[in-house]
């Protein structure tokens, strides 16, 4: 195995044992979020479980809105929709700068009109 898999968020590197540590749970709270089919685990040819950083991060956030108070199917559905605003925002932002793009283009397009009719008619480009 090369080291470099170690800075690749989505691979599978630790056991139940090291994921539940690292976030403060019992490991029946990661086997609970694997039967909600909320995270699903890689499984090793022995069988057993292994958690990407990014799953163990997803089981985190659900740990602090359970702690708030809320189930962890609430839980689950709360990061879905956190996660469904963050592309909508990252959306809008792209929609923005395509426009304000659009209308540089725009605005050139029509200064370099207006200086070919100037220049056809021998007068000065409007400003």
């Amino acid at each position: 195995m090369g080291t470099e898999r170690l800075d690749d968020h989505d691979y599978p590197s630790l056991t139940i044992g090291q994921a539940a540590e690292l976030i403060g749970v019992a490991p029946a709270f990661l086997r609970s979020l694997d039967a909600a089919g909320l995270v699903h685990p890689h499984r090793s040819e022995g069988g057993q479980r292994r958690y990407s950083r990014r799953q163990v991060d997803f089981a985190a956030r659900v740990r602090a809105l359970s702690d708030d108070g809320h189930t962890i199917a609430g839980a689950a559905s709360i990061l879905a929709l956190r996660g469904d605003l963050a592309d909508a925002q990252r959306d809008l932002e792209t929609a923005r700068a395509e426009r304000d793009e659009a209308r540089a283009e725009r605005d050139e397009a029509r200064a370099e009109r207006d200086e070919a009719r100037a220049d056809r008619t021998g007068h000065d480009a409007p400003g």
